[in-house]
């Protein structure tokens, strides 16, 4: 593991009772970081898996914990303005600021779009892309009146790259996450804000092990059959978060200086053809 100095840092992880979210958060304090964890911990109407508990969310602070760092706890939902707000706010006070946001909260679904109902195409939106815009929107808010720079790092997708049958609210969320990062980069360059994100490929994780196991593994061959493997390497096989959580690491480091408005890929060569 690359060793990075986030002493004296505050790093704000959205979604992170389990899966990335909880692994970025354990990073971060490895690497010196005091951690905001935050997550909805309830369930989404038109999700088909459950998703982090109050009692996951108070184990990725404990996690922060034992490696010495400070952990803040806060259930939010991204969808809401008022609950963002009122969560930057409350780190804020908490910590005194706010250096580093990670957007990691998400949801995974599927429907064809001519058969999509609109509440599953809005609860995608809001929470992949709404949710991105809007804890940016509050801690960028921050950065600018505080001065001294920041990070803003998202998660996006192979999706936000390619198309993905039976996904289309998924893949229209996270090419939106592309743009809006991009987009961020610029209105926040002046500020000595760095805005990226990262683009996985499939994870082992909560919600792709959710998402397989509600919809079966025929969503995922199709797809494969019209992009290639999710991992060219003779191993094979779904990545772990700590490989997302490395360029997460990255990204927000001093390394990085000169990064801004690009989407990294951690994608085992899946779009390299």
């Amino acid at each position: 593991m690359v060793e990075y100095d986030f002493d004296g840092k505050v790093a704000f992880v959205t979604g992170a009772g389990h899966g990335q979210g909880r692994s970025h958060a354990q990073h971060y304090a490895k690497h010196g970081a005091d951690v905001v964890v935050t997550d909805i911990c309830e369930n989404i109407d038109t999700n088909p898996y459950d998703l982090s508990t109050s009692d996951e969310l108070e184990e990725t602070a404990s996690l922060v914990e034992d490696e010495g760092q400070e952990a803040l706890a806060i259930e939010m939902d991204v969808r809401e303005e008022d609950e963002v707000k009122a969560a930057v706010e409350e780190a804020v006070d908490h910590f005194g600021k706010i250096d580093i946001l990670a957007n990691n909260a998400g949801i995974f679904n599927a429907a064809d779009a001519t058969e999509m109902s609109e509440q599953q195409w809005d609860e995608m939106i809001d929470t992949n892309l709404k949710g991105v815009w809007l804890c940016s929107k509050h801690v960028g808010q921050h950065f600018i009146e505080r001065g001294g720079g920041g990070k803003i790092i998202s998660t996006a997708s192979t999706a936000a790259f390619t198309a993905s049958p039976g996904n289309g609210h998924y893949v229209a969320a996270k090419h939106g996450v592309r743009g809006l990062t991009k987009t961020l980069a610029l209105e926040l360059a002046e500020y000595d804000v760095n805005v990226n994100a990262v683009a996985p490929t499939g994870m082992d994780t909560p919600m792709i092990s959710g998402y397989l196991e509600a919809y079966g593994e025929e969503l995922l061959e199709e797809t494969m059959a019209m992009t290639g493997p999710a991992n060219i390497f003779d191993d094979g096989g779904m990545l772990q978060p700590k490989e997302i959580s490395e360029a997460y690491m990255w990204l927000s480091s001093d390394a990085a200086r000169y990064v801004t408005g690009t989407t990294l890929k951690v994608d085992a060569g899946m779009t390299a053809k």
